[in-house]
């Protein structure tokens, strides 16, 4: 009896342990687009990086790394850009410096109350950086590198 009271539990944990892993992976984009990009408010920003901010994170370039953030000013107004994990731009080579004059496609969302748009190329002179497939699956997610 005692070896079945055993069975049980170790069975409800797995259960328990397999749906926080899918739950984790569904916030972080890791098991398809980002719940946050919406295809459908893409959208294309032309201006000049006023501040780089770089969260920092776990290290990595999980949901737990630390991310880099623009303020973009346009001749309208400036907006917050995510650009993605520190480490993987830096992995790829990508800089982004106040001054900079960027083109951004990337979908306009409101997270926690504040417009801000979620970058999925950068244009920067000659360079062009993909972070986000078409649907808007981050490429540091394991997919598409």
């Amino acid at each position: 009896m005692a070896s079945l009271k055993r069975l049980s539990i170790l069975g409800v944990s797995t259960l328990l342990t397999v749906a926080a892993v899918s739950i984790v992976m569904a916030q972080t984009g890791t098991g398809g687009a980002s719940p946050m990009y919406d295809v459908k408010t893409e959208t294309t920003i032309t201006g000049t990086v006023e501040s780089v901010d770089t969260d920092t994170g776990a290290g990595g370039r999980g949901c737990c790394a630390g991310g880099t953030h623009l303020m973009v000013k346009t001749d309208k107004e400036t907006h917050a850009v995510h650009v993605g994990p520190t480490a993987y731009l830096a992995e790829k080579g990508i800089t982004l410096a106040k001054g900079d004059t960027l083109e951004i496609l990337g979908s306009r969302v409101t997270m926690d109350g504040a417009s801000v748009v979620i970058a999925r190329q950068i244009k920067k002179g000659d360079n062009t950086w993909t972070l986000r497939d078409a649907s808007g699956r981050p490429l540091w997610s394991g997919r598409g590198r």
